[in-house]
């Protein structure tokens, strides 16, 4: 192994952990001369050439330590921003209002990813009577995700019942979605247009996008779609089955994992 061929953070992660040893020596009760740092340092480069898999396993700590340290960030913002994650004022509703267990998704109208995920979220919830899809716009894709996005958010309140019918005609249509196109289909729908557009210059949606933005953030989402159940953050359009099973597991179990 190549000592710069390791990631840069281990390799940054090494060099401290040298440079600190080094800088420690003193404290000993002896001072080191420029000359025996050096020499101490060539020997700590060589020892580590002859003995690769200690970067290996360095590398491997650090990646659990930053995954322990990710989980542990997901669970405080569950707990401190529960209400805002699952009931917040800014979101539509998908399913049944009174289910026993809720899937919280977070979307971009013009995501390919959201699009496939589309035909499990509608799966699940013919499958299961007892199930609730929470639904956080988060238009991060374009401008015109976000003016499709002021669409939708006008539309679910303005015309909650209809919500479902916009959002998989809309997420399911071809092509790129944007506010002249959001608002075409909220006009086929029968949906009164002045009302909606009027209602989509709120500031109050674009604080909604704030709000879901700042939770995505937290929740170390970078992309969509992703999901919140129970007390797991789940990146990614990962299938029918992978929802349905900690679905599942959640309601057997208490956890997403199995029991």
């Amino acid at each position: 192994m190549n000592f710069f061929n390791i990631s840069n953070a281990v390799r940054s992660f090494v060099m401290a952990a040298v440079i600190a040893l080094v800088a420690s020596i003193p404290s000993t009760g002896f001072a080191m001369e420029a000359a025996q740092k050096a020499e101490f340092e060539a020997l700590i480069r060589s020892y580590l050439l002859e003995n690769p898999e200690i970067i290996l396993e360095m590398q491997d700590a650090l990646e659990k330590k930053r995954a322990l340290e990710a989980s542990l960030k997901v669970k405080r913002v569950l707990s401190e921003r529960r209400d805002l994650v699952f009931a917040s004022t800014n979101q539509s509703e998908i399913g049944n209002p009174k289910a026993d267990v809720t899937v919280v998704e977070f979307f971009d109208y013009n995501c390919a990813f959201c699009k496939r995920a589309l035909g499990d979220m509608k799966r699940l919830l013919k499958e299961d009577a007892n199930l609730k899809f929470v639904m956080k716009e988060l238009p991060i894709l374009s401008e015109g995700s976000v003016n499709a996005h002021k669409i939708s958010v006008a539309v679910g309140k303005l015309a909650p019942k209809r919500y479902e019918e916009f959002h998989e005609k809309l997420l399911g249509a071809n092509g790129q979605k944007n506010g002249k196109r959001a608002l075409k289909l909220a006009e086929s729908m029968g949906l009164d247009i002045a009302k909606i557009l009027n209602y989509s210059k709120k500031n109050d949606v674009l604080n909604g996008f704030r709000e879901v933005n700042s939770l995505a953030t937290d929740l170390g989402m970078n992309g969509t779609p992703s999901y919140v159940i129970g007390d797991e953050v789940i990146f990614g359009a990962l299938g029918y089955d992978v929802l349905k099973a900690k679905i599942e597991n959640l309601r057997k179990c208490g956890d997403t994992r199995a029991c």
